[in-house]
């Protein structure tokens, strides 16, 4: 597979992936599936160590990801953001190819076609190696969606939000109940503690920042569900 190492979050079905590389974490984004889902590889460059975040389609793909040679990332670690079907059609291949233990939310975990190894909640953490990420439980797209946030001490925050935020919004909701707790979740767990610079990487599509998506808050909510 190509990987571009000129990151700008904007990938698509079939074609490249691209890697953003930090300090103390590498993040590699691709496309996969016909719903042009984003699955993220996440490697600690210190231990070799290496999480996905959604095998959402496409094992082989995935795989290739992950790369064939002697010096491949050990992938220890898949999280799925939610329960909707189009983020986990990989899941079951790839944990089984890997010996990857699996983690998700406890309220979504029923519905994923292999049980979670570890059910995280709001405010637990996952590592990846030396890499530390905090779990934000976000209600409302499905009840047990969660994001993953790396602070990233030499740098701006990296926040990956599944697809409970996308640039123009939030996820899609079915009722206004919903809908409001997840516009509160947002609001004061994402909103009200990251600062503008805050990269997010959604489910779907192209990345974007908290500063460029923040003045949009009131008028999201006024659209409504």
């Amino acid at each position: 597979m190509e990987i571009l190492e000129d990151y700008t979050g904007a990938v698509v079905p079939g074609g490249a992936a691209q890697r953003r590389v930090l300090p103390a974490l590498s993040i590699t984004k691709v496309s996969v599936g016909p719903m042009d889902n984003n699955a993220y590889l996440l490697v600690c460059p210190d231990t070799g160590e290496a999480l996905l975040i959604d095998a959402a389609n496409d094992a082989e793909r995935l795989m290739d990801l992950l790369g064939h040679g002697p010096d491949r990332p050990d992938l220890r670690t898949i999280v799925t953001t939610h329960r909707h079907a189009d983020h986990w059609q990989a899941l079951g291949a790839l944990a089984g190819a890997t010996g990857a233990r699996t983690v998700a939310h406890p309220i979504d975990a029923p519905q994923l076609p292999v049980p979670p190894d570890r059910l995280v909640d709001h405010g637990d953490t996952v590592t990846v190696g030396e890499v530390e990420l905090d779990v934000i439980h976000l209600r409302g797209h499905t009840p047990g969606s969660i994001a993953l946030l790396y602070r990233d001490p030499d740098g701006t925050p990296h926040l990956f939000t599944g697809d409970s935020l996308f640039p123009g919004g939030p996820g899609r909701t079915t009722n206004p109940a919903d809908f409001a707790g997840l516009m509160n979740d947002l609001t004061v767990r994402v909103f009200g503690e990251l600062p503008d610079e805050t990269w997010f990487y959604p489910g779907h599509g192209n990345d974007s920042t908290l500063g460029a998506e923040r003045p949009h808050l009131e008028e999201w909510r006024a659209r409504g569900w």
